[in-house]
């Protein structure tokens, strides 16, 4: 496992273009995003802002950037707090080059479905559909007078990837015992990313809260993009109990192919494992999907 030296970061996506790999990530440090650049994996230079929100519609929590590149063109989906009422929505913005700049395309959320979303992801299919994953956030979506959890949902993109084409449909939340860690009124399944093998879609998300040990990467698994989907018996990376390894809440991960084709995952850590919280760093794996399950080698 590839312990970076990018820290103070949450939800950390890679992509490569050509030689080099670079990193997007949660930022707490300025009203947008900033990007990294490294050709190891393992040492990355801090580029600075790729996408500055300043002055926006958007106010704070600058989470969980995505990037593709789609037909000659670097798509990046972001969350951010509407300024206007403080819930939280999905932007959307493009770029000719992986560092930025990136444009906001619709000067305002990517959609609004009258409820606060995270954590958009693309997934484009083999007939060249593409879809687009997200959570209905836990701060807005009560099921019980006293319970709010955030929820797995799909809908269909624009081929340019810029709109939503489709009802968002719910494919799923909190369910099992290792991703229905309450904590105060709260759960939470969020960060989908999706792969497809031999007609099966694998659903990654992660569970529980992020800024305790207990936030892990789980599996879900469904034979099409709408589901429905079935969980793992068991989460697929999880804290190690004695801290030996230097390895506390693992999760909000993304997937991407190094140099050599082969499949990588990158995943946050907290930073000090001893004291949990939002300062997290980016770790980077191999990943092999096989035999109807997905392994992550730590």
């Amino acid at each position: 496992m590839i312990r970076t030296n990018v820290t103070g970061i949450g939800d950390p996506f890679v992509v490569r273009a050509g030689d080099f790999y670079y990193m997007y990530a949660t930022s707490f440090v300025m009203d947008g995003f900033k990007v990294w650049k490294s050709e190891d994996m393992e040492n990355w230079e801090d580029l600075g802002a790729c996408l500055d929100l300043s002055g926006s519609w958007t106010c704070q929590d600058y989470w969980a950037p995505e990037v593709i590149f789609h037909k000659g063109k670097y798509v990046m989906h972001y969350t951010a707090r509407r300024k206007s009422d403080g819930s939280l929505r999905l932007g959307v913005a493009v770029s000719d080059s992986p560092e930025g700049p990136f444009t906001d395309v619709h000067k305002g959320p990517m959609f609004d479905p009258g409820y606060a979303v995270i954590d958009g992801h693309v997934f484009i299919d083999d007939d060249g559909q593409p879809y687009f994953y997200f959570s209905k956030d836990c701060s807005e979506n009560y099921i019980t007078p006293t319970l709010r959890v955030s929820q797995m949902c799909v809908c269909k993109l624009s081929d340019d990837l810029l709109n939503i084409v489709s009802e968002p449909v719910t494919l799923f939340g909190p369910s099992e015992d290792y991703d229905f860690v309450i904590l105060g009124d709260q759960a939470w399944n969020e960060g989908p990313y999706v792969l497809k093998k031999d007609g099966f879609y694998y659903m990654t998300y992660s569970a529980n809260c992020y800024h305790t040990s207990d936030y892990c990467i789980c599996l879900a698994k469904a034979e099409n993009p709408f589901g429905p989907f079935t969980k793992a018996d068991a989460p697929i990376v999880v804290c190690d109990p004695d801290k030996s390894k230097d390895f506390s809440g693992p999760g909000h991960n993304a997937f991407f192919w190094d140099r050599d084709g082969k499949l990588k995952i990158a995943f946050h850590i907290h930073t000090d494992p001893n004291a949990p919280s939002p300062d997290r760093k980016a770790v980077i794996c191999d990943a092999v999907l096989e035999d109807g399950t997905l392994k992550v080698i730590l």
